[in-house]
Order: C-alpha cells, then sequence, then structure tokens
C-alpha cells in the first residue's frame, strides 16, 4: 500500500509540474491569439456581419484567460497537497482552502461555460436557417454575455468562502451538511460533470452535421469565392469540436469519482490507496481542460498555427486574413476581392521591412 501511495505522490509531482508549465504558457498565447483575432475590425460596410463571426473568439479568449487562472492557483495547491501532503492550518486556511476552492469552481465554470457558449454560436452560425443565423449575438452583446457570465458564477461561488474550513487531519472541508450535499450533486457532478459533457456533445454533433451538408453542398457547386470561408469556419469548428471531445473525456473519471464520494461518503473504502491513486488520475485527467487546450488548437487549426509563427517570429500581423476568413457562405465577391487585396499589401510591406 505504501509503494502506492509513493506511486500516486510522484505521479502528481511530475504531471503537475509539467502541466503547471506547458499551460502556462499556451494559455498565455491562447489569450494573445484570441485577443487579436477578436479585436473589432476597420470600419467598413460589413461591419456587422464580421461583429457576428468574432463571438467564438471573444468566447475562446474569457475561457483561456480563467484557464490560466485555473492553472496558475488551484493547480498549483493540488500539486502542493496531492504530492507534497501540504496539512492546511487555521492560519492558511482562508489561502488554501476558501480561496482556492472559490478561484477553482468560479474561473472553471466560467472556461466551461464559455466553451458551452462557443461551440453553441458555431452551431448557430453555420445553421442553413436563417432564422437560427439571426440569433448569433452582435459583438458588444457578447460581452455583456460574458460579463453576466462572470457575475452570475462568482455571486453563486461566495458560499464557498463561507463554509470551507479546515479539517482536524489538516484537510479542507465543508462545515454545513446541507451545503456539502448540494456541493457534491449541483456544483461537482451537474455543473463540472453531467451538463457539460450532455450540452457539447448535443450541439457538437449538431455543427458538425451541419458543416459537412455545406461542405458537401460547395463541393458539388464548386464555388471558388466562399472556399476560404468555409475552410475556416470548418477550422473554428473543429477546434472547438476537439476540445469539446477533451472535456467530455477528461470529465468522465472526475464525475465517477464525485459520484463515489456521495454514494459511499462514510465508508472508510474512499481512504484507500487505490482510490487515492484514482484520486490523482482523476484530478490529473481533470486540469487537462486548461492545460491541453492550446496544444489542442495548434495541432487542429491551420490558421492558430500561421497567428502563432507571427506572433514567435515578431512578423507584422496579418488580421484580416484571420479575421474576414471566418465569414458567412453568403459573402459577396467583392468582399473577397478586398479581404486578398489587403491581405498582399500587408505581405508586401512585411517583405519590404525585412528585406
Amino acid at each position: 500500500m505504501h509503494q502506492i501511495d509513493t506511486i500516486s505522490n510522484l505521479l502528481m509531482i511530475i504531471a503537475g509540474i509539467l502541466m503547471y508549465f506547458f499551460g502556462s504558457i499556451g494559455n498565455i498565447l491562447n489569450i494573445w491569439v484570441f485577443f487579436i483575432w477578436s479585436r473589432s475590425p476597420r470600419k467598413s460596410h460589413n461591419h456587422c456581419r464580421h461583429s457576428q463571426t468574432s463571438n467564438s473568439s471573444l468566447y475562446l479568449l474569457a475561457s483561456s484567460i480563467a484557464n490560466l487562472f485555473v492553472i496558475l492557483y488551484p493547480l498549483l495547491t493540488r500539486i502542493m497537497f496531492d504530492g507534497y501532503h501540504y496539512r492546511v492550518t487555521t492560519n492558511n486556511v482562508m489561502i488554501l482552502c476558501k480561496l482556492r476552492f472559490y478561484v477553482l469552481h468560479t474561473f472553471d465554470l466560467i472556461s466551461l461555460t464559455c466553451i458551452c457558449m462557443a461551440t453553441f454560436d458555431r452551431y448557430l452560425v453555420s445553421s442553413r436557417k436563417v432564422r437560427l443565423r439571426k440569433l448569433s449575438t452582435r459583438r458588444q452583446q457578447t460581452k455583456l454575455i460574458i460579463l453576466f457570465i462572470f457575475l452570475f458564477i462568482a455571486l453563486h461561488s461566495i458560499p464557498i468562502l463561507i463554509f470551507f474550513d479546515v479539517s482536524s487531519n489538516g484537510q479542507c472541508t465543508i462545515l454545513s451538511t446541507n451545503y456539502l450535499y448540494y456541493y457534491l450533486y449541483t456544483i461537482q457532478i451537474v455543473l463540472h460533470g453531467i451538463f457539460p459533457i450532455i450540452f457539447l456533445s448535443i450541439f457538437g454533433l449538431l455543427t458538425f452535421k451541419q458543416l459537412k451538408k455545406i461542405q458537401t453542398r460547395h463541393h458539388h457547386n464548386n464555388h471558388r469565392r466562399t472556399q476560404g470561408g468555409i475552410s475556416s469556419d470548418k477550422q473554428l469548428s473543429r477546434m472547438l469540436l476537439l476540445m469539446s471531445m477533451a472535456i467530455i473525456l477528461s470529465s468522465i473519471p472526475y464525475c465517477i469519482e464525485q459520484c463515489l464520494h456521495v454514494l459511499f461518503i462514510q465508508d472508510n473504502r474512499l481512504k484507500s490507496s487505490y482510490f487515492f491513486l484514482f484520486h490523482v488520475i482523476s484530478h490529473i485527467l481533470y486540469y487537462t481542460n486548461p492545460v491541453t487546450s492550446f496544444y489542442i488548437y495548434y495541432i487542429s487549426t491551420p490558421n492558430f498555427r500561421i497567428q502563432i509563427k507571427r506572433i514567435i517570429f515578431c512578423r507584422n500581423q496579418v488580421h484580416y486574413v484571420l479575421y474576414y476568413q471566418v465569414t458567412r457562405v453568403s459573402s459577396s465577391q467583392s468582399t473577397s476581392v478586398n479581404i486578398y487585396s489587403k491581405t498582399s499589401l500587408s505581405e508586401h510591406h512585411s517583405k519590404f521591412n525585412t528585406s
């Protein structure tokens, strides 16, 4: 049993430190890219249409900021708790219990909610029904939605600051029995597990089906002028679909662990070495959501890779390519001509400066 505990500790330390390092770098780059993608375009006659296409980038920007908070604080303390068995005392209970779990659940729920909203927005934008496409909000409305999400979840998590405390064995616990069951059932199982799994599965599948229909239809029509827009829409949707799959797969073990806590809350088997190993593995998978988002985006999206290379090698940013390509199928040919003419001028200017 002692050997299993040692393996669990080493697994949490090694995996946790690697996730902390690569996750922090990845989310900083995510924030940089999505900040560029979500910026308002310069004044043009297509401003309203392009304001709608930046919704997903705004949601992903908010999600990346929330993920960075989750990695910098809760993940670090999780390494301390499960890797080094650091004990909480009455002197540091505010920092290591109350504030830690408040930050964890607030920003993790903000990240999950924004991913769900970005997936839902992709579903609306890719729909063949005009009625559904019109439901996609404008840029300013999207900002208000993100602000409302932040305020609502921040207020919802306030009881965590009140009821979390330190137990006699130096671990964080909830004093109120009523809130303990609400925390386990509602926050842990439903909000962190069942709801995002069901929501992302449904709308991810619907978006995938709609994109396949659009791709098939335009393959038969062979319209050159819309190939760029469809390609970028498909890239962004594929990026969200892969992220949704990662969230679903990594949430299942964590959801199972929380269900076991509810079913066997008074059972000593939850204190065994094998369950502690399962606890460590489920929490490592739980933190893969905020950690691996950058690498999923980088692998699945050529436009994302192009933007990252421009950031790393300090090249002039060509915003119009990435921004204007994410257009609806109904974009006019004159718009496409303007886009590529601006791109060519920008690239020509970049070559002139580097030469």
